[in-house]
């Protein structure tokens, strides 16, 4: 038996939250009966409706997807591109990216249907880290990657404070290679950080995602997450969120 509200998080039509102001609301019915209390335990056999539709329960799946350059974080594009559920298309499931990684950025992608698990990743506090190399522009002052460190002032904000390691450099074709480590997901944000410093992002791949790393793949593979890796990662997730 599980929480009326996880289930329909589950099922990916809504957040936890959501689904419980969807009960609240009296959105929901259970076995043709409408259910206003939160706490209500449903089992497998039980029919459960929102908004009057048939909820169809799947199964929860997980994948990692070791996503390309040149391919939308969505699960359609109305221009025609491909997208990262085009990898997918022997899934039933209907799996969708756990936030997003631009177009021209490649690395570690999560996918899944499981609603909760998804949002949990997403939320601010949960505070998972996300590990980036980037090829940038020109070579950093240690002032400049020290003022990453601290975090920077954008348009939107200032930065959490970030770790951040020069691994090389190339004074001839006056490049950087830069490992940036941040817990935020911004829109766009560590390009706009390094242009903030005035270093330019030629070239950007997401090495890590919380515990999960890109080792085995190659680009446009994809590889299905074992319990214990989900478990890491949603033990990790409440960690930081309870603190």
């Amino acid at each position: 038996m599980e929480r009326l509200q996880k289930v329909i998080a589950h099922a990916g039509i809504a957040s936890r939250r959501k689904a419980e102001e969807l009960i609240l609301e009296g959105k929901v019915s259970v076995n043709g009966s409408v259910v206003k209390e939160l706490g209500v335990k449903v089992g497998s056999s039980d029919k459960i409706s929102v908004n009057g539709v048939p909820l169809e329960r799947e199964e929860p799946v997980y994948f990692l997807l070791y996503k390309p350059r040149g391919v939308i974080s969505s699960v359609s594009d109305d221009k025609g591109r491909k997208v990262v559920t085009d990898y997918f298309a022997h899934i039933e499931q209907r799996i969708y990216p756990v936030g997003r990684l631009d177009y021209d950025t490649s690395g570690v992608l999560l996918l899944t249907n499981d609603g909760e698990f998804a949002n949990l990743l997403m939320h601010p506090s949960s505070e998972v880290e996300k590990v980036y190399v980037a090829k940038i522009k020109g070579i950093p002052s240690k002032e400049k990657l020290r003022s990453l460190e601290k975090g920077i002032r954008l348009e939107d904000g200032k930065t959490a404070p970030a770790k951040v390691k020069l691994i090389s450099f190339d004074k001839k074709a006056e490049t950087s290679i830069v490992e940036l480590t941040i817990h935020e997901g911004r829109n766009r944000q560590v390009r706009r950080m390094f242009e903030a410093i005035g270093h330019p992002v030629m070239k950007l791949k997401r090495e890590r995602y919380g515990t999960l790393t890109l080792h085995g793949l190659n680009a446009g593979e994809a590889k299905e997450l074992t319990p214990h890796e989900v478990k890491q990662l949603r033990v990790l997730a409440m960690k930081k969120k309870n603190k």
